[in-house]
């Protein structure tokens, strides 16, 4: 984690700009120009603690006139962070339409703080945009097109004892629960959340979640269950809206 500074951001920058934003709007229109296509290369991103994540989002406008120019470009995070895409490009395949494609670095441990990524970023981020017409026709998005950036979560490799454990006797099963921290740049414990303990015998293909625990202060799982046949045990998590589902390696234990 750097030294956070107050050095002013470049306006060029394409970075993570920590600018305050208008609250999110209905989008505004008039005349017949439209988004008639909106997409990303991800719906989700999930963001670690120090690499880059890309994320592409692919638009495409229409106006009977045609489309002068499409203007904003950038994401805009719940606690009105700013991400300006960092390379745009945009066709005429039709004298009515225009196709764009712009790029976007999302990046939790930048060269200078002031462009990180904090975890009060982590949820739904909206994109902004402006397609303006030749006949003076637009559309703006503000609010109607979003997905979501997360914080990265981790599941320790499962610990399953004892090995090998005689049949319907008692097994402890351990492991840990953490997350990014993009104030800290660090991985935490995330405390008071629900894990599946699963498990699936041997031969065959599937898991099945055998009970629920909760993880403690320090994101640490710790339960006992009934060994009643050989196979594999693993903790999974299922995600919040602001952090990533994880799944833990497993740990085979066979019956004596």
């Amino acid at each position: 984690m750097h030294n956070r500074t107050a050095a002013a951001a470049t306006v060029g920058s394409l970075a993570l700009l920590a600018l305050l934003a208008p609250s999110a709007q209905a989008d505004t229109h008039k005349g017949d120009t439209a988004f008639t296509s909106v997409t990303f290369s991800k719906t989700t991103v999930n963001v670690g603690v120090s690499a880059v994540q890309k994320l592409t989002a692919y638009a495409t406008v229409k106006d009977n006139s045609g489309i002068k120019t499409v203007t904003g470009l950038k994401l805009v995070s719940p606690d009105s962070r700013i991400q300006f895409a960092k390379s745009s490009t945009c066709t005429r395949p039709t004298s009515t339409t225009m196709k764009c494609t712009w790029s976007y670095n999302l990046d939790p441990d930048s060269a200078d703080d002031y462009f990180d990524l904090r975890n009060s970023s982590a949820g739904t981020w909206h994109l902004d945009a402006e397609a303006a017409a030749n006949d003076g026709d637009f559309y703006t998005l503000n609010s109607s097109v979003a997905m979501k950036i997360k914080r990265f979560a981790k599941l320790t490799t499962t610990q399953a004892t004892p090995e090998p454990v005689a049949k319907g006797k008692t097994l402890t099963v351990t492991g840990a629960l953490t997350r990014a921290d993009w104030n800290t740049n660090t991985y935490v414990g995330f405390a008071a959340q629900k894990v599946s303990l699963q498990f699936k015998k041997s031969g065959a293909s599937t898991y099945t979640t055998v009970k629920t625990v909760t993880t403690d202060s320090a994101g640490k799982l710790r339960t006992t269950t009934t060994a009643n046949a050989s196979g594999t045990w693993r903790w999974y998590f299922a995600g919040t809206g602001t952090t990533s589902s994880a799944t833990a390696s497993g740990d085979g234990v066979a019956l004596k």
